[in-house]
């Protein structure tokens, strides 16, 4: 790694992580793009450079939230408890099942796509009409447990796809995201360990790129501080767009490369 694509991976991880975790995101969903079509990470490798990143980012945003008060509670430990076991498997199926990044790229657009969509329909329709309220912790479990799995593929810890999942369902903003933030720093330390242990067996380069996600992580660290608190401040409408408009772009930009081939 060069100091100029250290310097660019800690700058794009900064910015991001200002923007994404007031909603509950780590900021991977971003990272992912630039990892791979700026900083030229390669594939499988980008998904657990990209889990470094939220590894070494998770604690700025966390320790804000907890400065709050706002960490900690029920549904973060229903969410750690379903998407740990998630990633691992997550993990495996990355190695072994879907090393392209054609296939890899499709399974993102198909997932964020209609996610984001989801999202922005259920925010913009009359308040009667939504089915608010948190789902059942078992319900929330076996939720957890499979977007950990997609999590484990895509790299990003799984709470960065459980946020638009709850706040579509109706729970505030302001309780999903720190628990989503605990998630996504749980999951990615096991996520990452399971890259790291499957590394000598599997073929190809799955190892991390240690520097660079250091490097993103730490200007995620100073980012996602700044970010959680910024989110008291916006209102709970705009925080559910902005999230559905992170998960909507993400799937968009993947679906036109895949288009392109």
């Amino acid at each position: 790694m060069t100091w100029s694509t250290g310097l660019l991976g800690f700058a794009a991880g900064l910015l991001i992580s200002v923007a994404t975790a007031p909603v509950g995101v780590s900021g991977a969903m971003f990272m992912l793009p630039v990892q791979v079509s700026v900083l030229g990470v390669p594939s499988p490798a980008v998904t657990p450079t990209n889990l470094l990143f939220n590894v070494v980012s998770g604690p700025g945003a966390l320790l804000c939230h907890h400065r709050a008060g706002r960490l900690g509670g029920p549904l973060a430990r229903v969410l750690i408890a379903g998407t740990v076991p998630g990633v691992v498997v997550g993990a495996v199926i990355r190695v072994f099942a879907v090393p392209g990044p054609h296939v890899f790229r499709l399974f993102i657009a198909a997932l964020l796509l209609p996610l984001g969509s989801w999202l922005w329909l259920r925010t913009l329709r009359p308040a009667r009409s939504r089915r608010t309220g948190q789902p059942s912790p078992r319900a929330t479990t076996a939720l957890a447990v499979a977007v950990g799995i997609a999590g484990g593929i895509y790299g990003i810890g799984g709470g960065s796809l459980l946020g638009p999942i709850l706040a579509g369902r109706g729970v505030p903003v302001a309780v999903v995201a720190p628990a989503a933030l605990a998630s996504t720093f749980v999951t990615s330390v096991a996520g990452a360990a399971t890259y790291a242990l499957l590394s000598p067996a599997a073929p190809g380069d799955i190892a991390p790129d240690w520097l660079l996600g250091l490097s993103c992580g730490l200007g995620g660290l100073i980012g996602g501080c700044l970010g959680a608190r910024l989110q008291p401040h916006l209102p709970e409408t705009a925080l559910r767009l902005l999230l559905g408009a992170v998960a909507t772009g993400i799937g968009t930009l993947y679906a036109v490369q895949v288009l392109q081939g």
